[in-house]
């Protein structure tokens, strides 16, 4: 008796009661889906769903206010019907060990295309799944991410191995255990950001970083090397990013490389090494902070982040690189509306009091006092706050703070995007959608909502600006302005523009030369550091002359002939009008 109610019980065990925008409509969407698995042979599930309970009223809700979710579960029903006598844990567990599996299948062995399929239909699967247990308060926000991030790695894990096991094929490489393909291979990919640090949000791209060793015992012909893994790279991104009748895997951006204007997307490991330690930006090692390997050849991946801990932790106190992390952050978030707390339109990632601001209040904590204690050098937010805290660089009083609301505004965050499976950042503007947001969340409607928002925006914006309250107003109100990466940034387009720029994709290119060192001008870490800093106000001043895009192109040829830079950036730090 005892295994027939294991079996026909349906496996959610939800800790919150959600009401739908509409009962009514819920309620017919949900008969929708139940004459869906009617209709795909599943008859104990059609049953389940057409009856009267917490858990009905609940999916009801749930689908209600997510349309991803709800054309999901019409599409697929089948991922509702595993829950019958199985967790969504053990259920996750299965497909976690499907993907590890499918890179060595039988029908995979000479295409990708039927990867691709698998990949993105377990991805679809396990995303339902993780928001399902997350919206019904099933798993806490900590485990969703952790959850997330651990489907992008195997996923990754899967597609790079199945891409060495296809230049094994080929003899372009000889590895050296095919049964554990990557071990030995040479090739590593770490995870950056979010990724890296365990901390996925619902709709997140991935941001990966691709090197290579050459004399890896895999490696045929070190020569070709180059080649051959910015090849696999770029397959890989098209493995798991392109778009096909099935979905996509997860977006992929490569962007975080060294200098990726100029430089392969795999690049040598002592190539990489020579690049960090001449020409290496600060926003770049806050960034390694969160490196993690993440597939490939993970013992390769974790002595290349070994050899570069005296770049990234540094024994001194770092004040002036520290100032160089805060002035790209200004200028990344300087976007319109960054400088007010609202509510409708707020960008919880980017936005004041936001994510981010609580993201660089650890690391430039990190980058101050890590190279001194390693036990400051972790990847993940919170439990670096609990770290700082005990070490006495943080107050008891700014670690509960910014955890409670930290995981808050990751929910936030994950409820935006869960909507639709888009990677938004924005809370709506309209009051319906808002409401939507609200009730998502567990809150009885959208002033109450809001209340709180506010509150957690604030509490953050208190603590970060105790942490900066003397830094520089390096954004000047300008607007977005982002210069890393290889790729222009739209908003930041349109703030060019709006300056007075007629150009501003050539902009753009000038701007990321002297980012990455590209003159004798800008090769020293400080002359960068005092560049960053003016940008915003440059930018002010040469927009406000008749050409603008000619008076900023010439003074890039002027840097171009320079031998050295600070006492010219001093004196423009001085007075930057032209």
């Amino acid at each position: 008796m005892a295994k027939k109610k294991i079996d026909t019980e349906w496996q959610l065990r939800p800790t919150l009661a959600l009401r739908p925008l509409g009962g009514d409509h819920a309620r017919r969407e949900l008969s929708e889906i139940a004459d869906a698995a009617e209709q795909d042979g599943l008859p104990r599930l059609a049953a389940f769903l057409a009856g009267q309970g917490a858990l009905q009223e609940l999916l009801a809700a749930i689908f209600d206010l997510s349309p991803f979710l709800r054309d999901t579960a019409r599409r697929r029903p089948a991922i509702l019907d595993k829950l019958f006598g199985q967790t969504i844990e053990a259920r996750l567990n299965e497909i976690g060990e499907a993907v590890d599996r499918a890179a060595r299948a039988e029908n995979v062995s000479e295409s990708s295309l039927s990867l691709m399929m698998e990949l993105r239909q377990f991805k679809v699967e396990a995303h339902f799944l993780i928001a399902l247990a997350d919206l019904s308060g099933e798993a806490e926000t900590a485990l969703t991410v952790r959850r997330l991030s651990d489907l992008a790695d195997a996923c990754t894990r899967a597609a790079v191995d199945f891409l060495l096991l296809d230049a094994h094929g080929q003899g372009k490489l000889k590895l050296p255990h095919p049964e554990d393909p990557a071990r030995g291979s040479g090739w590593i990919v770490l995870g950056m950001g979010k990724l890296g640090a365990h901390e996925l949000n619902f709709s997140s791209d991935i941001d990966l970083v691709v090197f290579f060793d050459p004399e890896a015992p895999a490696v045929v012909d070190p020569l070709d090397a180059t080649e051959l893994f910015s090849r696999l790279t770029r397959r890989l991104v098209r493995i798991l990013q392109d778009r096909t009748e099935h979905g996509y895997v997860f977006r992929t951006d490569l962007r975080l490389r060294p200098d990726p204007g100029s430089t392969p997307l795999a690049i040598p490991v002592e190539a990489a090494l020579r690049y960090y330690e001449a020409r290496g930006q600060n926003w770049e090692r806050a960034a390694m902070i969160k490196a993690r390997p993440v597939a490939g050849d993970l013992a390769s991946g974790s002595a290349f982040l070994k050899e570069l801990q005296p770049y990234v932790w540094r024994k001194y106190m770092d004040y002036a690189a520290i100032a160089d992390v805060h002035s790209i952050k200004r200028q990344i978030h300087a976007h319109k509306g960054h400088g007010e707390i609202a509510v409708k339109g707020h960008n919880v990632k980017l936005g004041r009091g936001g994510i981010r601001e609580i993201e660089f209040f650890v690391q430039t904590q990190q980058l101050i006092a890590g190279g001194r204690f390693p036990e400051l050098r972790g990847r993940e937010t919170v439990p670096m706050l609990d770290a700082l805290a005990a070490r006495g660089w943080i107050t008891a009083d700014a670690r509960d703070a910014l955890t409670r609301q930290y995981w808050f505004l990751r929910r936030v965050e994950h409820a935006v995007q869960m909507v639709a499976d888009e990677q938004a950042h924005v809370l709506p503007e309209e009051d319906e959608e808002l409401e939507r947001i609200a009730l998502m969340l567990g809150f009885t409607g959208e002033a109450e909502f809001a209340e709180a928002f506010r509150a957690s925006l604030q509490q953050v914006e208190r603590h970060y600006a105790a942490l900066f309250e003397t830094a520089p107003e390096l954004s000047a109100g300008v607007g977005n302005l982002v210069f890393t990466g290889d790729v222009d940034d739209p908003d930041t387009l349109q703030t060019l523009h709006r300056l007075g720029f007629q150009r501003p994709s050539d902009i753009c290119r000038v701007i990321r030369g002297w980012h990455f060192g590209r003159y004798r001008v800008t090769q020293s870490a400080e002359a960068r550091e005092r560049l960053t800093e003016l940008t915003p106000a440059l930018l002010k001043a040469f927009g406000q002359t008749r050409r603008a895009d000619e008076a900023l192109i010439r003074f890039d040829e002027f840097l171009a002939g320079l031998p050295a830079g600070i006492q010219l950036f001093s004196l423009l730090q001085s007075n930057p009008a032209p």
